[in-house]
């Protein structure tokens, strides 16, 4: 009987050890996640505006809870060229999963594109256009899962709105336009919406100079500024991205002048407080580090097999008070999400 008794609680014992195995089993299944590899394509890491964007998006992937995500960049330096045979490398490695595309020249990258979309890569774009419509946050390529972008033509149309308010109650206005990469996308769409918007005042009567090109470099912008308020020394405003409006105000500073108003757009830390203080006009605000969590959330979404047919379009600003313009009078609703 004792014998009987130790045999049934020996099988008793060895069927719970097999049911305790199954069911460790069955969780070690539940609880494994897909991997991902992911390439992060920046225009130019060095550019500080992109940092938050990177780092944001860099954030959204270790955050990402159902799936494994491990983001490499690549950098093109502002080249539009090295960036396609980047997109090319990592279709042709086979290693990755999708792609946050930072578009430089979106119309000379659409087909390598393409390529990627067709080798089954999910492929998000942030940031700049991809296409040859500037006046869309539309997505221009089918295919893509996502589209997180600022369209040039708002932003120009917002900077003449506000450069005609900082014109105030003269009835000849000059305003000088500092360029970033004059002639080339973004900026040559910037600059006819600014151009369409001011030709369009009669009152006050707008003329609108091309004072050189700042290159996202305030230390340039400076040197622009400087010569501008000697060449044209009745200029009422200057406009320009905030790495611009950074020179401009040194250059503003050290010739003394109190006089010629600033109107900028990126919507950098250095937007908010030269804005509280009164030192810029308005600011027309981007917010980088909302395009790279947005963009990854969606690439996540897209490799797991659950986004949107057709992709989803998202504006990164939507959320913001009075469309995106920082004044000193809605200063504390706004919050800078990068350096100039």
């Amino acid at each position: 009987m004792k014998t009987s008794i130790g045999k049934l609680s020996l099988g008793l014992m060895g069927a719970a050890l097999l049911s305790t195995s199954l069911v460790s089993v069955a969780s070690a299944k539940t609880v494994v996640k897909p991997s991902f590899k992911v390439a992060y394509l920046s225009y130019a890491i060095a550019n500080t505006y992109d940092a938050p964007m990177l780092a944001a998006a860099q954030a959204a992937a270790t955050s990402v809870a159902n799936a494994n995500v491990s983001v490499t960049v690549f950098d093109a330096a502002n080249s539009y060229t090295q960036q396609i045979s980047q997109i090319e490398d990592v279709t042709s490695s086979g290693q990755y999963k999708g792609i946050i595309l930072q578009p430089i020249y979106g119309p000379a990258e659409i087909s390598a594109v393409q390529a990627a979309m067709a080798a089954g890569i999910k492929v998000v774009n942030i940031d700049q256009i991809l296409g040859g419509d500037w006046t869309t946050t539309a997505i221009q390529v089918p295919g893509l899962s996502g589209n997180v972008v600022f369209f040039p033509s708002l932003i120009g149309t917002q900077l003449g709105t506000q450069a005609l308010a900082a014109c105030g109650k003269v009835t000849a206005c000059s305003v000088g336009l500092i360029h970033n990469y004059d002639g080339y996308e973004p900026d040559a769409q910037i600059t006819a919406s600014i151009t369409a918007k001011l030709a369009a005042s009669k009152k006050p009567k707008v003329t609108l100079t091309s004072l050189g090109d700042g290159l996202y470099q305030s230390g340039v912008a400076q040197t622009v500024a400087a010569g501008a308020i000697i060449a044209h020394p009745g200029l009422n405003v200057i406009v320009g991205s905030d790495q611009d409006c950074v020179g401009a105000q040194a250059a503003l500073n050290a010739a003394n002048n109190t006089t010629t108003k600033l109107v900028c757009y990126g919507g950098s830390t250095e937007a908010k407080t030269q804005v509280a203080a009164g030192k810029w006009f308005a600011d027309v605000v981007q917010a980088p580090a909302t395009e790279g969590t947005v963009g990854m959330n969606l690439l996540v979404t897209a490799m797991l097999g659950k986004g949107k047919v057709g992709g989803t379009v998202a504006n990164p600003v939507g959320g913001l008070p009075n469309g995106g313009i920082m004044l000193p009078s809605n200063i504390d609703r706004f919050t800078g999400q990068w350096t100039a």
